[in-house]
Order: C-alpha cells, then sequence, then structure tokens
C-alpha cells in the first residue's frame, strides 16, 4: 500500500491549511487511516483518525474542534482540513494506514506516507 500525501506549506495564526492523503488500493474493511505530525524535537503524535467503513472519527484533544477529517472524493481517501491553526501546530504531517485497528498511535501504523512540512507563524 502507498500513500500518496498532498497539501501543508505556510500559513498565518488563525489561518487555514489542508492535507490529503490518497491510499493505492480499494480500502477493505478493516483498513484505517489516520494523521501524525512530528515536531521539532517532539515525538511522533496521532491527531486524525478514522475507520471508514465504521465511519468512525476521532481527534487528539489538541486539535479537537480545530481540524476535520472527511473522506476525499475517492472512497481511498480522506482530507485533513486544518483551521485556526496555532504556531504549535507547526510540524511535519505524515499519513498513516494501518491493515487493523484504529491508526491512531504508531504501533498500529503499517504504512506511511511521505512527510508534509506545515508551518505556522504567529
Amino acid at each position: 500500500v502507498q500513500l500518496a500525501v498532498s497539501g501543508g506549506g505556510s500559513a498565518e495564526a488563525g489561518g487555514s491549511l489542508r492535507l490529503s492523503c490518497v491510499a493505492s488500493v480499494y480500502i477493505y474493511r478493516t483498513f484505517a487511516m489516520g494523521w501524525f505530525r512530528q515536531g521539532p524535537g517532539q515525538e511522533r503524535e496521532g491527531i486524525a483518525f478514522t475507520d471508514f467503513n465504521g465511519g468512525s472519527i476521532d481527534y487528539a484533544d489538541s486539535v479537537k474542534g480545530r481540524f476535520t477529517l472527511s473522506q476525499g472524493n475517492a472512497k481511498n481517501s480522506m482530507i485533513l482540513q486544518m483551521d485556526s491553526l496555532l504556531p504549535e501546530d507547526t510540524a511535519m504531517y505524515y499519513c498513516a494506514g494501518c491493515d487493523i485497528g484504529v491508526c491512531s498511535v504508531i504501533p498500529d501504523v503499517n504504512y506511511w506516507g511521505h512527510g508534509t512540512q506545515v508551518t505556522v507563524s504567529s
């Protein structure tokens, strides 16, 4: 499975950015996807996760209410809309795919997309 990531870039605090991730395969019943990020000097953390077939979506507290995860036009894709950005959102963002589980923690991840940089200036 390959995960193609697009989006990211720079924004001012309070602004918005959008990330997209497309999986190279059809989303089978147990497949889940998520977004992780890793800030400078920080560990990689899961911030948004979805189980497409179950319809569940959840967020880390740090982004809840500001970021929105949704399925893209293609069933094997997801979009992360990031609004009300904060300087602490500055990080490398990664798309993740999981054969089973919720895809919210690194041990669950089977596939990684390439990172895309998000930089938020104050």
